[in-house]
């Protein structure tokens, strides 16, 4: 029985959100966190459903940031969560929406190559972008917990999605500088239901505890 699958976004992994997951496991609610990392959207999908799938009851899937591509596919879902959320139609891929809508100056974050040709963050820009809002030693330990990811992840394209037929809900960060402006509205569109917080990116760092009772009421029969 799974009741919330949390699903990490890019450069990050299963441990970033290990509080919010103790937090709703306190409400006796059970929690899986899988590490996708290094997959390839179809393979993420798939692990994501197999979980899905054995449980009675379909469970809540949450996707915070580059986790919500995966999250907008899944089939098996009662009901899907976007924390800060991207959110891809069939056919679409994180390089064609940059490329659309590069943003402004200072927006989006800043991603150099190492010596393997991985992608890793800067780690002030990642304080300041990812976790503005979020208290110095839980900032300090996420910066810390960031992965170095392959350009691949932006070439990641649904070849179907799950978020045009179960019910949803985006969770919009006010002080959010990791997308282009133009990017949380546009996803937010795709949603049944969107609410605006006063947060930067990572809500369930900086609000664990507000994104647990938004999370619960998504479950079968709660705020839909």
């Amino acid at each position: 029985m799974t009741d919330v699958i949390i699903l990490h976004g890019a450069w990050h992994q299963p441990a970033h959100y290990a509080e919010l997951a103790d937090l709703l496991r306190a409400r006796d609610l059970s929690v899986e966190v899988p590490d996708l990392y290094g997959l390839s959207l179809a393979d993420s999908t798939a692990k994501v459903e197999a979980i899905a799938s054995v449980s009675p009851e379909p469970p809540v899937v949450v996707g915070h940031s580059f986790g919500g591509v995966t999250a907008g596919t899944v089939r098996g879902a009662g009901a899907l969560v976007f924390l800060a959320g991207w959110i891809l139609d069939v056919g679409e891929s994180p390089a064609d929406v940059l490329a659309a809508a590069p943003g402004e100056p200072g927006e989006g974050l800043l991603a150099l190559p190492d010596a393997d040709g991985r992608l890793r963050l800067d780690p002030d820009d990642a304080r300041a972008k990812l976790y503005g809002d979020v208290d110095e030693p839980a900032a300090l330990r996420a910066v810390e917990l960031l992965r170095p990811e392959h350009p691949s992840i932006f070439d990641a394209t649904p070849t179907r999605v799950s978020w045009r037929d179960t019910p949803s809900l985006y969770l919009r960060g006010q002080r959010d500088r990791t997308m282009a402006t133009p990017l949380p509205a546009r996803f937010a569109e795709r949603c049944s239901r969107t609410e605006v917080w006063d947060t930067s990116h990572s809500p369930y760092l900086s609000h664990p505890t507000a994104v647990a009772d938004l999370i619960e009421r998504q479950r079968v029969g709660g705020d839909r």
